[in-house]
């Protein structure tokens, strides 16, 4: 059997003198245009009720995915598909569609792939084509018949019964144009995912990346907890959180910022190795690396120290990239990120690698001594390079972190771990044992920004509560990201916390390097939105 493709010309499926109404009804007002061709289609579900299919269906057996077929057939020869005769069931989202007299053809989409159908009216009987003249691109359906190949090779079914599905009673944008509105595409997501392959296989991706940390974890004997979401302190990081309010208890809660100080509670209680990977929400702002919700993978190993925990991060995001992606390398914009090939180095020695020769001499390690002497390379740097803010009252080791992101973070394309950072902006970290200013706290960066963030726990009741106290005199200053003091962390490490390494890993921004994805909005498949506008310029609510 020889039969033609469908044609890869625009659908038309509509009487011609509907297709006027409706052009004339969009150079008017492209709103009305979709209510009217919302009314059409109701029309046509009533239409199709009418021959005997229910309009919205509670099942449909099938025999075959589209992928499924697509990988068993296609390497098939029109020979080897007539005999023996493959006979198949399958069902699929019309993404194209053609009609010919007493025949058409039409393309069904299921999980991102496509397969072509055939239908001829002798086949399928006459309420069957019927039923074929009444559908719409969107319109769900489900077809049973034989596989061949048309005259030009393409492998299809022919179909000799359809089963109505699902109207799709809005019209779907043009699949040549897609979603060209980019807030358009974020917002109406499930519209973004049918028209663009592409940004379904971000997702899929970004699935396979936590799937990778999971499998990685469980080998090492970690366990998957979950840990509060409402928490009486907002604590475990430094961020502003979302309050809320429970009613019966006529309490105020924080969205959690971070799960960490009650994994390390866990670790009290001997869950010696625990993970999370969850939602953390902070009242932040908007940005193509920040979103106020966003999901966090924390681990912490007992008796590990900062250095342990290190390398296991190391080694399972450079799994998960071969996972994710089966090389070692991807691609940033024009530039491209070698995971297999990653620098580690202080911070002070990444403000001395870093430092720009405009501004002098580098640094020696005594400049990082001492309050006078940052303020000096405060100096020097903003006297040449764009103004770093600087408040002469914050701690040292607060400016020389301010002065690393000025110095150093923008270099730091390729995976590179820092460590060592200043007590001052480490509430929770261990200090190193020869320099008490300093902490056993590292981070990764890579595509210039800050991936993973990990140290030796503090786990001396009496030196945590000295650094919570430190930090409230940090929020009287007005610093509203300080930590609160938490009394219950407090007694928790009280009975006695065994040494452990932790670490908090950002998902979505991980995800980011791994598709080439160059907003987080590209990896969140619902991100926080502006109110969206009403016909008449104002939002939904009418504000």
């Amino acid at each position: 059997m020889k039969i033609d493709n469908l044609s890869p010309s625009p659908p038309q499926s509509s009487p011609a003198f509907i297709i006027a109404v409706l052009f004339q009804t969009a150079c008017k007002d492209p709103l009305a245009l979709d209510e009217k061709i919302y009314e059409l289609r109701r029309d046509k579900l009533k239409q199709i009720e009418a021959l005997g299919q229910q309009s919205y269906p509670r099942q449909y057996n099938f025999t075959h995915t589209i992928p499924d077929i697509l990988a068993a057939y296609s390497e098939k020869t029109a020979e080897q598909l007539e005999n023996p005769r493959v006979n198949v069931r399958v069902a699929g989202r019309i993404m194209a569609i053609r009609l010919m007299g007493k025949a058409g053809f039409a393309h069904l989409q299921q999980t991102g792939q496509r397969l072509q159908i055939y239908v001829k009216k002798d086949a399928v009987g006459e309420k069957g084509f019927e039923l074929y003249k009444l559908l719409d691109l969107g319109d769900h359906i489900g077809v049973s018949g034989y596989l061949f190949r048309t005259r030009t090779g393409e492998l299809t079914v022919h179909v000799e019964e359809i089963t109505f599905l699902a109207k799709d009673l809005l019209p779907l944008p043009e699949k040549w144009h897609g979603l060209t509105d980019v807030e358009l595409r974020y917002r109406q997501r499930y519209v973004d995912l049918i028209m663009n392959p592409e940004v379904r296989e971000v997702f899929l991706k970004r699935s396979k990346l936590i799937q990778s940390f999971r499998r990685h974890l469980d080998s090492h004997g970690f366990v998957e907890v979950e840990t509060p979401m409402m928490q009486p302190i907002a604590g475990g990081a430094v961020a502003r959180p979302f309050i809320t309010h429970h009613n019966t208890l006529d309490m105020d809660l924080f969205l959690r910022i971070a799960p960490e100080l009650y994994l390390k509670r866990l670790t009290v209680g001997g869950l010696d190795r625990v993970y999370e990977i969850n939602r953390n929400f902070r009242n932040e702002g908007l940005g193509w690396r920040w979103n106020p919700e966003f999901t966090m993978l924390e681990f912490y190993q007992a008796y590990a120290n900062f250095k342990d925990v290190m390398d296991l991060t190391q080694s399972m995001i450079e799994q998960a990239v071969k996972d994710v992606t089966g090389g070692t390398k991807t691609k940033w914009g024009d530039q491209e990120i070698d995971w297999a090939n990653w620098q580690r180095m202080t911070m002070r020695e990444a403000i001395i690698y870093f430092w720009p020769e405009s501004a002098g001499p580098k640094p020696q390690m005594s400049d990082f001594a001492s309050q006078d002497s940052v303020k000096a390379l405060v100096e020097r740097f903003n006297a040449v390079h764009a103004h770093m803010a600087y408040d002469p009252n914050e701690p040292a080791g607060k400016t020389i972190a301010n002065l690393f992101e000025a110095v150093a973070e923008e270099h730091l394309l390729q995976p590179t771990i820092i460590y060592e950072f200043p007590t001052a902006v480490s509430p929770l970290s261990k200090n190193k044992p020869d320099e008490p200013d300093w902490t056993e706290r590292w981070e990764i960066f890579a595509g210039q920004m800050e991936l993973a963030n990990g140290f030796s726990e503090l786990n001396d009741p009496e030196e945590q509560r000295r650094r919570f106290e430190q930090q409230l005199k940090e929020r009287e200053r007005g610093d509203q990201e300080a930590h609160q003091m938490d009394e219950d962390y407090i007694r928790a490490l009280s009975y006695g916390m065994p040494p452990a390494g932790g670490v908090g890993v950002g998902v979505d921004r991980l995800a980011m390097l791994l598709t080439n994805s160059r907003t987080i909005r590209d990896v969140i498949l619902f991100p926080l939105l502006r109110p969206e506008k009403a016909p008449g310029g104002e939002d939904s609510e009418g504000k």
